[in-house]
């Protein structure tokens, strides 16, 4: 979905920086570890020569949640220091609009104590919200909703996503509980892909000039 985001960004001339804080699930390579996701988002954001230490500052192995990933190799994962490489890559690259994804959801933990959600807390983000179409989605998207509320964390869109190749019963039917229910605009409905293609993807989003803006929370 991030990659989506910033191809239609892209194809409106807008200059974009992303960057994938945390990766867990990582191929050795000549270079060093290097995680699929990431390199997606190298591949496609406009900002170029971008060194993968500062795209994807902790890269982790094993396929598992980040804070497990970590102890499996003797890391000790923290919102400060993840802090300081968002602001590091932020200030070091002019840049129309600066994109983070996330690893494994809204409350992944990042050791005992902290989890992700305090990460985009530390750095003020504003937040779109990745709905995966299944049983249980609208308990997910209203818990998460609930906790970015109590943050005080802008949402500036939500997307539908559909996960499996058949669609949730009544999916429709939730779909437009959930839009109701959300006080955001919902961006997009992607339907299951078999292949996600960015170039299929993108063609389900706004035109990059009235994205920018949602994304912006204009």
């Amino acid at each position: 979905m991030t990659t989506a985001l910033l191809q239609r960004l892209a194809d409106g001339g807008f200059k974009t920086l992303a960057m994938k804080p945390i990766a867990a699930g990582a191929e050795a390579t000549p270079q060093g570890l290097r995680n699929s996701d990431a390199l997606q988002l190298a591949n496609v954001m406009t900002v170029a020569e971008v060194p993968y230490s500062q795209l994807n500052p902790v890269c982790l192995a094993p396929p598992v949640a980040p804070h497990l990933a970590a102890a499996q190799v003797q890391q000790r994962l923290c919102v400060s220091d993840l802090v300081k490489a968002v602001t590091m890559l932020r200030q070091g690259y002019e840049h129309d609009l600066f994109v983070i994804e996330g690893a494994g959801g809204w409350q992944v933990p990042l050791n005992d104590e902290e989890t992700l959600a305090d990460l985009v807390s530390e750095i003020g983000a504003k937040v779109v919200l990745v709905v995966g179409l299944k049983l249980g989605c609208l308990n997910h998207a209203l818990l998460t909703m609930a906790d970015l509320d109590r943050r005080g964390i802008e949402v500036v869109g939500w997307v539908a996503n559909q996960v499996n190749p058949e669609p949730m019963a009544l999916q429709a039917e939730n779909v437009a509980w959930l839009q109701r229910r959300l006080t955001v605009p919902l961006l997009a409905t992607i339907p299951y892909l078999p292949v996600a293609q960015r170039a299929t993807v993108t063609g389900y989003l706004p035109a990059s000039h009235e994205l920018m803006s949602l994304l912006q929370g204009k």
